[in-house]
């Protein structure tokens, strides 16, 4: 079961294009949490969609063509990480996961199927509304990069390239599949390799979220990355950040 939420007129919550307001749609069973949702997103200015469980949220997702998606994990029918899987797998958005448990397991599954972010309920709409903002802000910066004649050259560190024009990263020959903000991640950390760069830093150039408390954020991503690319990647700087380590080889 689905329900459509229009924007209120005169808002204004423009999409990736700069113009049109974006389509957001939310699957979320509890119908609350949902309303909930669905009105502050409408009052952003944003065109809202509320599926109310798994096989609805794919069925909407394939026939909006939305610009993101807030999901929840738990689901009737099938669950959030399938619905991710098989959203991305005809066409890629960003999603914006919702979790009940706190449990960074939960969370780099999700991060492992294709979600771009995630939060945990119980959570803030002012924070759930930045996040989104962030999210399509990352989906304008790539679409743009992505219009640009002169592409820039492939990143090659060791046996890691980069394709920037592209948004493909190979390993030893092997492509390795990066969500949006996994590949956003890495090209900031190999753009400076030993280079020591803060999760505050890091949170404020990928996530264009400023908010110190989102920097766990980043260690879940970095969880993913190595999980991808092999650990001795990335090294940590306790109480500090990141640094990308160039492969020997």
């Amino acid at each position: 079961m689905s329900a459509s939420t229009p924007a209120q007129a005169g808002s204004t919550g423009p999409g990736p294009s700069g113009s049109a307001p974006a389509t957001v749609l939310v699957v979320e069973d509890e119908p609350t949490i949902a309303t909930a949702i669905a009105q502050r997103l409408s009052a952003e200015g944003w065109r809202v969609e509320v599926a109310q469980d798994g096989l609805a949220g794919v069925e909407a997702a394939l026939r909006l063509q939305p610009d993101a998606m807030v999901l929840d994990v738990m689901l009737p029918g099938i669950d959030g990480l399938e619905v991710t899987r098989r959203v991305q797998s005809e066409r890629p958005m960003p999603i914006l996961m919702l979790t009940a448990r706190d449990d960074e397991t939960d969370m780099l599954i999700g991060l492992g199927v294709g979600a771009d972010d995630y939060m945990t309920k119980p959570f803030s709409m002012r924070e759930l509304v930045a996040r989104l903002k962030a999210l399509l802000r990352r989906v304008d910066r790539t679409t743009q990069a992505a219009s640009v004649p002169e592409a820039e050259a492939p990143l090659t560190i060791g046996e890691v390239v980069i394709d920037r024009a592209q948004r493909r990263v190979h390993r030893a020959g092997t492509e390795i599949h990066l969500t949006p903000t996994e590949f956003e991640l890495l090209v900031m950390l190999a753009s400076s390799p030993k280079t020591v760069l803060t999760r505050e830093r890091l949170l404020a150039e990928v996530w264009d979220w400023a908010d110190a408390s989102g920097t766990r954020t980043v260690d879940s991503h970095i969880k993913a990355l190595r999980r991808k690319l092999g650990p001795e990647l990335i090294r940590t700087v306790h109480g500090v950040g990141y640094a990308f380590e160039p492969p020997t080889t």
